[in-house]
């Protein structure tokens, strides 16, 4: 019956509808097509984009006067991908030395958060989530200037600050730094108790903020403190759900805890990020109110490898090696629970690009390839809000769409050279 509803757009477009070249508007011949949504790929199917959206998808598509045809026919079409965990403002290297966060000279910030943008859109991630930043708003100037044409990048959700508590996991402390040295905007959302929290949502939504993040317990690249830790409350985390909700955001709680990880499920937030050291009951309230957990199962691996040899602060790799193991561990039994889990990479602890490199191992701790695309593509959209725009080959969604040699259903990897990226009908990169 889908396939029907698909089909019956055809005649509509078929009857004088035109584009001029260079509008977004393309027809997509794709030898498979994994739509995000169905668990069976397609053969031979054209989408068609028109003015930046979905139009049709189906065998029978034809192209109106003056769209241009891409030749995808050797090639397997999927969904833009869609990371729910990226700080496009950060680098890795930034854990050597936390002081760049206030030092660092507009135009160098500028610099790096256009490049990280480009690098994510190549590598086949047209959708992002980014979920905040130590100095307030650098994400929302990057998400205005992509949305402005100034530069090419994904899609974004920004959440701007960190919501935390004083000292807490998203408070810019550096030791050995006064606390006078660094600037009021490295401590825009710290706060504490309900009401502070409230006000401090409220200058968030005003300011802007397409998502709201809250730390519920302490993070691993954060000095002090104890991953698993409780930081904010369980009545602190509700006040800011009421004012995110009431303005139609959804709110993602940093929590790698067990018990802060079930305060942040009862005060009512959508995703939970990392949910490293989760137990059973948490697993089983996850399952029962449908929050997705956002697991960055990949980065522990190269803040291993990579940040011991580069000299990361001895306190951010034993963290880390607290919390890699028990996060994978926890993400089979998540996942068998059948807790949705969205993909989310925490970007900017590993180079931005190198996002896919999750996928395998999804696969590897139990995930089927098409859950793990699923995770990437239909799940993400839906727990950031976005369902009825990205997310999905089909009509009304944005003309998204990446394209790879092989079939990523038999090797995952093949998700990690993403030949061909098209963002609203445009193609930005191709073989």
């Amino acid at each position: 019956m889908r396939a029907v509803v698909l089909l019956a757009l055809l005649p509509l477009l078929g009857g004088g509808a035109t584009a001029a070249p260079g509008d977004g508007s393309l027809a997509i011949r794709c030898g498979t097509l994994i739509d995000g949504v169905s668990d069976q790929p397609r053969t031979n199917v054209t989408v068609l984009i028109v003015a930046g959206r979905i139009v049709a998808a189906g065998p029978q598509a034809t192209a109106p006067p003056g769209v241009p045809v891409v030749d995808l026919t050797g090639y397997t079409c999927l969904p833009g991908l869609i990371d729910m965990h990226t700080h496009l403002t950060m680098v890795p290297d930034d854990s050597l030395d936390y002081t760049v966060y206030y030092k660092r000279s507009q135009a160098e910030q500028t610099r790096i958060f256009r490049e990280n943008a480009r690098n994510t859109l190549a590598a086949g991630f047209t959708t992002v989530r980014d979920v905040g930043a130590y100095i307030a708003w650098t994400d929302k100037q990057l998400r205005d200037d992509i949305n402005a044409g100034l530069t090419p990048g994904p899609r974004m959700q920004v959440a701007g600050f960190f919501l935390t508590i004083p000292g807490g996991g998203g408070d810019l402390i550096v030791p050995g730094v006064p606390a006078a040295e660094i600037p009021a905007a490295g401590h825009r959302g710290v706060a504490r108790g309900p009401d502070e929290f409230r006000r401090k949502a409220e200058l968030a939504v005003a300011g802007g903020a397409d998502v709201l993040k809250v730390i519920a317990s302490g993070a691993v690249f954060a000095f002090g403190g104890v991953p698993g830790d409780p930081e904010m409350t369980e009545e602190e985390i509700a006040a800011v759900v009421r004012v995110a909700h009431r303005a139609g955001l959804k709110v993602a709680a940093h929590a790698h805890g067990a018990r802060s990880i079930k305060e942040a499920l009862l005060a009512g937030v959508d995703t939970i990020e990392h949910a490293s050291l989760i137990d059973d009951a948490g697993i089983e309230l996850a399952r029962q109110r449908q929050v997705a957990l956002v697991m960055d199962v990949y980065n522990g691996d190269y803040t291993e490898t990579v940040g011991r040899a580069k000299g990361y602060p001895a306190e951010f790799l034993q963290k880390n090696l607290d919390t890699t193991e028990a996060q994978r561990v926890n993400f089979t039994k998540a996942h068998a629970a059948g807790v949705p889990i969205g993909f989310g990479t925490d970007a900017c602890i590993y180079p931005h690009g190198d996002n896919a490199r999750q996928f395998a191992i999804m696969v590897q701790r139990g995930m089927s390839p098409m859950e793990a695309i699923q995770s990437a593509t239909s799940v993400a959209a839906r727990y950031m809000g976005w369902a009825d725009r990205v997310g999905s080959i089909a009509p009304g969604r944005y003309g998204d769409l990446i394209a790879v040699q092989g079939n990523p259903l038999e090797d995952i990897r093949r998700l990690e050279k993403v030949a061909v990226v098209i963002k609203g009908g445009m193609v930005f990169k191709r073989p």
